[in-house]
C-alpha cells in the first residue's frame, strides 16, 4: 500500500533544510555586522557562536545514532540531526533581531 506520508517526507526535510540555511545566513550577516560595528552585539557573540556549533554537532550525532538504532526511514534520521541545528539558528535569528 501507498504510504503517502513517507512520501512526502523528503519535501518536508527539504522544506526544513531551506529555512534552516535562511536563517543561517541570517545569523551570519548579523554576526558580521556586529564584528564590524555596524549593530549592537554582545562581546560574549564570538565565543558563543563558536561554543554552539560543538554543541549543536554532539546533539546532532546522538540523535541521528539513536534514531538509527530505533530503525527509523533515513529521512527522519536526517531529520533528527537537523533538529539540534534547526532549534539553534531559529533561536539565534529571534536573539539577534531583537531590537
Amino acid at each position: 500500500m501507498f504510504n503517502l506520508g513517507a512520501a512526502q517526507a523528503p519535501l518536508v526535510l527539504w522544506g526544513q533544510m531551506a529555512r534552516m540555511t535562511w536563517e543561517a545566513q541570517m545569523v551570519i550577516a548579523l554576526r558580521t555586522a556586529g564584528m564590524m560595528g555596524l549593530v549592537r552585539q554582545e562581546a560574549t557573540e564570538p565565543t558563543r557562536m563558536v561554543v554552539e556549533k560543538a554543541d549543536a554537532a554532539t546533539e546532532a550525532m546522538f540523535a541521528a545514532i539513536s534514531a538509527a538504532g530505533r530503525g527509523q526511514r533515513a529521512d527522519e534520521v536526517m531529520a533528527a540531526a537537523l533538529k539540534p541545528y534547526r532549534k539553534r539558528t531559529r533561536a539565534n535569528v529571534k536573539r539577534l533581531t531583537r531590537g
